[in-house]
């Protein structure tokens, strides 16, 4: 089994928002997208998903969006992202979309591998609002769940992968209460996404502690996925 990620795909079948009026790195983007998946996936391997699937507000509206995914082939995995507005429970998405293995507090394996994450948000600074720190510290509550169901089912041979919306550093990749939080569970990988534009100041791959921390917003990784395993 192979193991590809992609985040950010921000697709808008059912509304009016598309991509392209954000740059040249928009355009035609899915299209792209399906034909780097369908040129490297095959129904055995591990696709992951790191938010952000649909601009919809409602599942309604996501809906069509999450079937041009679902079409594609793979096992896909997916963490909520800070736009999937449409996302109220884990129970309503693993209903609304079967095809989909939705992370949320909890882990899911496929094969050797542990998929754990969660969608995280912006590392406080000095000037952070109590209201960003609210839900800062309640992601950093939901990933501890997340890793902590991961480490009961973890063998010695399995492969534990982190899938986040969120950076889980500053700018300048320093350590982090989510970093120490992902050291402390022996993760293999991290991926992440959120981060978007030509200006984006982003290393595709960042080592800390022996740990790859790898870079999966669409359109900074050409829209083209990326081989994690």
């Amino acid at each position: 089994m192979k193991v590809f990620a992609i985040s950010d795909l921000h697709l808008s079948a059912a509304v009016e928002k598309p991509m392209d009026v954000f740059g040249d790195g928009w355009q035609n983007h899915f299209d792209r997208v399906r034909e780097s998946w369908l040129s490297q996936v095959t129904d055995e391997d591990l696709v992951l998903l790191g938010g952000d699937i649909s601009w919809g507000l409602t599942l309604e509206e996501a809906a069509p969006d999450y079937h041009s995914v679902a079409r594609l082939p793979g096992k896909k995995a997916v963490v909520k992202g800070n736009h999937d507005y449409y996302w109220t429970s884990l129970c309503k998405m693993s209903a609304a979309f079967p095809c989909f293995t939705f992370i949320q507090n909890n882990c899911a394996r496929f094969e050797n591998v542990i998929v754990a994450g969660s969608r995280g948000w912006t590392i406080p600074s000095d000037d952070t609002p109590e209201s960003d720190l609210k839900i800062f510290r309640r992601e950093l509550g939901r990933l501890e769940l997340s890793l902590s169901s991961a480490e009961k089912i973890r063998t010695p041979d399995d492969i534990v992968v982190a899938l986040l919306h969120f950076p889980p550093f500053d700018a300048k990749y320093g350590d982090s209460e989510v970093t120490e939080i992902l050291k402390k569970h022996s993760v293999d990988k991290v991926l992440y996404g959120h981060l978007h534009g030509k200006n984006a100041r982003v290393t595709p791959v960042v080592t800390k502690d022996g740990t790859d921390y790898i870079l999966t917003s669409c359109d900074l990784v050409d829209n083209k996925l990326v081989r994690v395993l």
